[in-house]
């Protein structure tokens, strides 16, 4: 008997399959985006925040990265044909599969280092302890002169 073997998706299942990603692992993703009738790579690198249903078809990865301050998560099927191929960069020993505390995490700590930064800076304070609008001034008590009449 013989068996007839199609391709279905321009993916190496196997090749994914085998990919030892895992959560806390820096990855680079490239992925193919058309523009018109061109196709280019585009690279979105990042921290993979977890790992969902395994090898199986329906597989996904999430990997999360910071651009100019602002926190981006990206969810990427492993078998997208769109995705030309997956670089782990860096691998970090993590205590936990999911790493959704990352998010959390960071904005506390980029809320701490803008506390370090305005408490250095005090011109830059919004506060209104230190921050004095630049229209008011604030008027010294003159002393008051009485005409001594004779």
């Amino acid at each position: 008997m013989t068996t007839i073997q199609k391709t279905i998706s321009s993916v190496n299942v196997d090749e994914r399959a085998t990919l030892s990603m895992r959560s806390g692992d820096t990855v680079r993703v490239w992925q193919k985006i058309k523009e018109g009738e061109k196709t280019r790579l585009q690279a979105f690198e990042g921290l993979v925040l977890a790992r969902k249903h395994g090898a199986e078809s329906g597989a996904t990865f999430t990997v999360r990265k910071v651009m100019d301050g602002v926190g981006v998560e990206r969810i990427f099927p492993l078998y997208s044909p769109s995705i030309d191929k997956i670089e782990i960069i860096r691998r970090s020993k993590v205590r936990r599969s999911k790493l959704y505390f990352v998010r959390e995490k960071a904005t506390k700590e980029i809320r701490h280092q803008m506390r370090k930064y305005i408490a250095q800076n005090k011109d830059l304070n919004t506060d209104t302890k230190h921050n004095k609008s630049e229209g008011a001034t604030e008027k010294k008590a003159e002393p008051v002169l009485e005409e001594v009449k004779a």
